[in-house]
């Protein structure tokens, strides 16, 4: 445990302040019992990044999220602290999609497998998955919450941050980012509202990285990539596009200790 708060004061703002998401603010305490928070190292550095519950072995993330020694702490609000309500669990198995793309970030969601079966609790519960080839619309108000950056100059936060968020269409994204496919992504956050999750920052993961696009109690997107200034829109993995291979993976590793 030592170890471990040492590594987020490392990676976290000292003051303990509640800041906000860009344009966000505080979620209330573990009313997100779906959301994880993920430490690993890539060449050697330490890095976190958001996920999300989807079965009681299984967190989904996105892919760019992928590094060594893995750790998942579900449960918690502030990551600062130790909560009663926390579990920590390392990962298992870490399946980035086949056919992602680190430089276009086209399929970009990873499933992780945990070591145990978390417990169940008022703070820790998995979030529902959308149904096939379902699309949130234009106009629709959806949230993004994490523990990253609260703004381009400012250290990520403590305290989990929301921010709401509504789905663009297809062309605000298609004009901002030569890589963006409208059959695998979703474009959301207003250009003309200063809200955002804060998203790859020179091409390395942050804290909101990796977190759910949520819409009606659903987990429609993953976050995924956006200027690295903060503005909107951004770019989200849409999980509907990818439910097959979500349940394919899932149910081959049902049995924790298959091989």
């Amino acid at each position: 445990m030592v170890l471990f708060l040492l590594l987020v004061a490392l990676l976290l703002s000292p003051t303990g302040e509640a800041g906000k998401i860009i344009g966000g603010h505080e979620a209330k305490p573990h009313s997100r019992p779906y959301m994880a928070f993920l430490r690993f190292k890539i060449s050697g550095k330490p890095h976190i990044c958001g996920g999300f519950l989807v079965r009681e072995d299984f967190v989904l993330t996105a892919a760019h999220c992928l590094g060594s020694s893995i750790d998942v702490t579900l449960g918690s609000h502030n990551i600062m602290e130790r909560e009663q309500t926390q579990q920590f669990i390392p990962v298992r198995r870490a399946f980035p999609h086949p056919h992602y793309n680190d430089k276009t970030f086209e399929n970009d969601i990873m499933l992780l497998q945990l070591a145990w079966k978390a417990d169940m609790t008022d703070a820790v519960s998995p979030i529902s998955l959308p149904r096939s080839f379902e699309k949130p619309k234009p106009g629709m108000m959806c949230s993004v919450a994490g523990w990253g950056r609260l703004d381009v100059n400012i250290p990520p936060a403590d305290k989990l941050q929301e921010v709401d968020l509504e789905v663009q269409k297809d062309e605000k994204c298609i004009a901002h980012f030569k890589d963006y496919i409208p059959i695998m992504q979703i474009c959301a956050g207003d250009p003309n509202k200063r809200k955002s999750s804060f998203l790859l920052l020179l091409s390395l993961p942050t804290g909101d990285s990796g977190g759910p696009l949520v819409c009606d109690g659903v987990a429609q997107g993953i976050v995924s990539y956006g200027r690295d200034d903060g503005t909107t829109p951004d770019v989200y993995t849409r999980i509907s596009s990818f439910l097959p291979w979500i349940q394919t993976t899932m149910r081959q590793y049902k049995r924790q200790g298959s091989a």
